[in-house]
């Protein structure tokens, strides 16, 4: 029997509508189509490379002498050093009395002690607010962080009577205030 090949038997015509015709595409010199194709390889995603170092051979220990890894492993002879899960902790010297230890130590350091944010009265003067809060001042750059403790003192003077929020008070900044009409609020720390 005999077999028709359809490619030379029926021959059929694409018919293409107007609308979908492309416009031609302007011809590039050889010049311009070697920068684009040499732009496209510089850019395009097949140029990217792995790093160096990237894939690192699996080091296989304990096979021996011709592994290339040593008898010994690479750990060095026998001892401490050579043992499976050792962990020294930081300033570790070998079981001899380590530096932190043997140096003296001096003085003390109160943990519960407060750190407050300091300002006087000279500060607050300066201020058109009626009203200062924690949140004034940090705005007006005279302390950095409106969520610390603040604390007034009474250096300088007021003129007009102005309230005042603070976490504490010296004695001297409060009678100031007082005097001058104005109002003290402690704000208590949550």
């Amino acid at each position: 029997m005999r077999t028709v090949n359809p490619k030379k038997t029926a021959k059929t015509t694409k018919v293409v509508s107007p609308a979908l015709k492309e416009e031609p595409k302007p011809r590039l010199k050889k010049k311009e189509v070697k920068k684009q194709e040499k732009a496209l390889r510089i850019l395009g995603l097949e140029a990217l490379k792995v790093p160096a170092g990237a894939h690192k051979k699996r080091k296989y220990l304990g096979r021996g002498s011709s592994s290339g890894h040593g008898k010994t492993s690479t750990r060095g002879s026998k001892g401490q050093t050579s043992r499976a899960g050792r962990d020294f902790y930081t300033g570790f010297e070998g079981g001899q009395t380590p530096m932190i230890r043997r140096f003296p130590k001096r003085g003390f350091f109160n943990v519960t002690r407060k750190e407050y944010q300091i300002v006087n009265l000279s500060s607050l003067a300066k201020l058109k607010a009626q009203e200062i809060t924690p949140q004034v001042l940090e705005d007006e750059g005279i302390i950095k962080d409106k969520d610390k403790p603040v604390k007034i003192l009474g250096q300088g003077a007021l003129t007009s009577g102005l309230t005042v929020k603070a976490h504490a008070f010296s004695k001297k900044a409060n009678s100031l205030i007082s005097k001058a009409g104005g109002k003290v609020e402690i704000i208590k720390e949550a």
